[in-house]
């Protein structure tokens, strides 16, 4: 038996994993960053097979990672998380520097450090792509806020993970809370994030009507009642 639940409490980081040059990048939501050896630094980046980035991942040989604060815009989260690159450039508009060893584009938004890597090898797992990179430069760009862990963006900011996300859930799969409530629930289409009114202490219906969604950015008519 496997309790999915049980697999929300394992520990990540959220972050921005970016690849391509001056010319074209493309980037992605990230919960699967972590460092695999000491010496020489390398680390190690999940990117789904059907990902935009992983394109270029394997074209440009490099990545980087912008490693996200606790209160990191929602649009971000929109933009990197739940659109293809295919469709727009994600970078267009954003603050974004060019890596000195590889000239991987690298995300400033929001973000208090980063990670400049040079894929040294790729591992199929499956859905995706395991890859590696050595640490070639990492810099802090503010010290003063907290790296936003997964764990923070689904109970504090009632994210959910994109279906790309080695991390994600089916949530047919979870185990319904029974809790009987007069209140309702609604929906964002785009990202699945929940509007819980006896959370919130809140109807939707008195939202503004520029109200938009915190995990996505997703605007309030993209909502729609969940029905029990």
């Amino acid at each position: 038996m496997i309790d999915f639940e049980a697999l929300f409490r394992i520990s990540y980081g959220l972050y921005i994993v970016s690849s391509g040059d001056k010319n074209r990048g493309n980037g992605f939501i990230s919960n699967t960053v972590f460092q695999v050896t000491s010496e020489p630094p390398k680390f190690a980046i999940c990117c789904n097979k059907n990902n935009y980035t992983a394109e270029f991942i394997k074209r440009t040989g490099a990545f980087s990672a912008s490693v996200l604060h606790t209160a990191a815009a929602p649009d971000l989260f929109g933009r990197f998380g739940y659109k293809s690159g295919k469709d727009f450039d994600k970078l267009e508009g954003l603050n974004v520097r060019y890596g000195e060893s590889t000239g991987v584009p690298i995300v400033l938004n929001d973000s208090i450090a980063f990670l400049e890597c040079r894929l040294v090898q790729t591992v199929d797992v499956g859905t995706h792509l395991l890859f590696i990179g050595e640490l070639l430069h990492s810099e802090i760009l503010d010290d003063s806020k907290e790296p936003i862990t997964y764990m923070y963006y689904r109970q504090v900011r009632k994210g959910v993970a994109p279906k790309n996300a080695p991390t994600y859930v089916d949530k047919s799969k979870l185990v319904p809370a029974i809790k009987a409530s007069a209140f309702k629930k609604y929906e964002c289409t785009a990202c699945g994030y929940i509007y819980d009114e006896a959370i919130e202490g809140k109807k939707f219906t008195d939202l503004p009507l520029d109200w938009v969604c915190p995990s996505c950015g997703s605007e309030k008519e993209d909502f729609i009642e969940v029905k029990s």
